[in-house]
């Protein structure tokens, strides 16, 4: 697949993720930092089967599907810094629990999902979660906002994993879509937790977004479209 230059120096100057989880962690810990209303938090994670070996402090990784900079670390665990910004559009990080966790993107990596910034663009609620034969289908309603860049057989990430879109629905309060499960992704990542109105972080595919970008430019600049 051949990328548009921006994207191409994006993935080269910046911390990307594939969407494919390599570990289910556990917060353990939430200590605020400060004791004002802005205040945002830092987390103590045990990194469950996820290898901290080769990582150092300042890199990258995406917990739920957010991307977050390691400030310490132990053998087993590793401590970020979460702003209230982030705590206020992001879910799952505010809590002890269960999380997916993905170490970012090494230029030598193989892209097992699609392309991912770590950047959560909105949370959806969840209206559908149940098995369909061996699979489980996902059902989720997204803010109109998101649901543009949804389309049948393009990629969404769900609380850091990257899935495929079966089904693209628009309505009147948002953008409904789903997903098909299968049993090896229920088992191995957080989503199995999920159930109807649960929020989850949304990341809508980056090359959507530069394709909407160079596309709205495009017009902007009165250039013909075919």
């Amino acid at each position: 697949m051949i990328l548009p230059n921006t994207l191409n120096e994006q993935i080269k100057d910046s911390q990307m993720f594939t969407g494919i989880v390599a570990a289910v962690g556990r917060i353990e810990s939430i200590r605020p930092l400060g004791s004002d209303a802005d205040a945002g938090v830092r987390l103590t994670v045990n990194a469950g089967g996820l290898d901290l070996e080769d990582v150092q402090l300042g890199d990258s990784i995406a917990i739920q599907g957010a991307c977050m900079t390691v400030i310490e670390k132990s053998a087993a665990s590793f401590d970020v810094d979460v702003s209230r910004e982030s705590l206020n559009r992001t879910v799952g990080l505010a809590d002890t629990g269960e999380v997916n966790l993905e170490k970012a993107l090494r230029a030598h990596d193989r892209l097992g999902g699609h392309i991912v910034s770590g950047h959560v663009d909105g949370l959806g609620t969840v209206t559908r979660f149940a098995p369909v034969g061996e699979s489980h289908e996902l059902r989720i309603l997204a803010p109109a906002e998101i649901g543009r860049y949804l389309a049948y057989k393009g990629s969404v990430t769900v609380n850091g994993v990257s899935l495929t879109v079966n089904s693209v629905d628009d309505r009147a309060d948002g953008c409904e879509f789903s997903i098909n499960l299968i049993p090896h992704t229920v088992e191995v990542t957080t989503l199995k937790h999920l159930v109807a109105g649960s929020k989850v972080n949304l990341e809508i595919d980056l090359i959507a977004r530069y394709v909407e970008r160079m596309l709205s430019s495009s017009r902007g600049n009165g250039i013909a479209q075919d």
